[in-house]
C-alpha cells in the first residue's frame, strides 16, 4: 500500500512532481479531528486495492499551516486528488466507503476502461462481459458490426445497452436503412465521410415526409449533434430547425 506522510518542505516532490506519474490523493487531517481518524483507514483500504496505481499523502494541517493556507483548506477532513500537477477531483468531510470507491474510481481506469481504450473487438466484447450493458462499449462493439455488415447483431447489441444519444441514434440508424419505405442513404454517405452537418441537414429535410420514422430521425440528428457538442454553431443552428421541423 503507497501510504506516505507529507509536510510542507516535500509536498512539491511527493505530491505535484509524483502526480504527473501516479494520481496522488492527499489527506487533509488532524490527530485531534474524530471524522479524519474515521475517514483514514477508508482511505486507505481504497487505496490498497488500486496495487500502486494511486498514492495516498497525508498531510497533518496542524503541523503545516501553510499547505492548508495554499489549498484554501477550511474544514478536515479535506480530501484533494492531483494528477498532471493540479487537482482534479475533491470532497469535504468523512465519506462511507462505497462514496470513497467512487472517488478512486474517478482517478484510476478500470480493467474494462482499458479494454474500450484499446477499442478493437476483442477488447470490446471483453469489456461488455465485466461490464454488461457499457454503453460506450456496446456503441463501439456495433460501429465494428455495422461496417461489416452485421445488422442484426449490431442492434441486439445497442438493445441491450443503457439508453443514451449514441446507443440510441445508432440503433435508429439501424432501424432507419433497414426499412423500405424512406431512403436516407445520402445523409448516411455523408455522415460517414465525415461531413456532418451536411448529414444533419438531409435528415433534417426528410423529417417531412418521414411518419412513422420521424422519431428515429430525430434520434439519428440528436446523436450528430451531441458529437458536435452543444457550443458548436451548426448544431446550435440544427436544433433550431430541428424543432421547426418536429414542431
Amino acid at each position: 500500500m503507497t501510504v506516505i506522510d507529507v509536510a510542507e518542505v516535500d509536498f512539491e516532490r511527493e505530491v505535484i512532481a509524483r502526480s504527473h506519474d501516479v494520481p496522488v490523493v492527499v489527506d487533509f487531517w488532524a490527530e485531534w479531528c474524530a471524522p479524519c481518524r474515521a475517514l483514514g483507514p477508508v482511505l486507505e483500504q481504497a487505496t490498497a486495492k488500486r496495487e500502486g496505481k494511486v498514492v495516498l499523502a497525508k498531510v497533518d494541517t496542524d503541523a503545516n499551516p501553510g499547505i492548508s493556507q495554499t489549498f484554501g483548506i477550511q474544514g478536515i477532513p479535506a480530501v484533494k486528488a492531483f494528477k498532471d500537477g493540479v487537482v482534479v477531483e475533491e470532497f469535504v468531510g468523512a465519506q462511507g466507503p462505497a462514496m470513497v470507491e467512487r472517488f478512486f474510481d474517478l482517478l484510476v481506469p478500470t480493467e474494462a476502461d482499458l479494454l474500450v481504450e484499446q477499442g478493437d473487438e476483442a477488447a470490446l466484447r471483453q469489456a461488455l462481459e465485466l461490464q454488461p450493458g457499457r454503453a460506450d462499449a456496446a456503441v463501439a462493439l456495433a460501429r465494428i458490426l455495422l461496417a461489416r455488415g452485421e445488422d442484426g447483431e449490431a442492434l441486439a447489441m445497442l438493445d441491450n445497452a443503457p439508453g443514451g444519444f449514441q446507443s440510441e441514434g445508432l440503433a435508429a440508424r439501424i432501424r432507419l436503412t433497414q426499412a423500405d419505405d424512406i431512403d436516407i442513404d445520402a445523409a448516411v454517405n455523408a455522415l460517414d465521410a465525415g461531413d456532418r452537418e451536411g448529414g444533419v441537414d438531409l435528415l433534417i429535410d426528410a423529417i417531412p415526409g418521414a411518419g412513422d420514422h420521424t422519431d428515429d430521425l430525430r434520434r439519428m440528428i440528436v446523436a450528430v449533434l451531441d458529437e458536435l457538442g452543444v457550443e458548436h454553431p451548426a448544431a446550435r443552428d440544427a436544433r433550431r430547425r430541428l424543432a421547426t421541423a418536429l414542431y
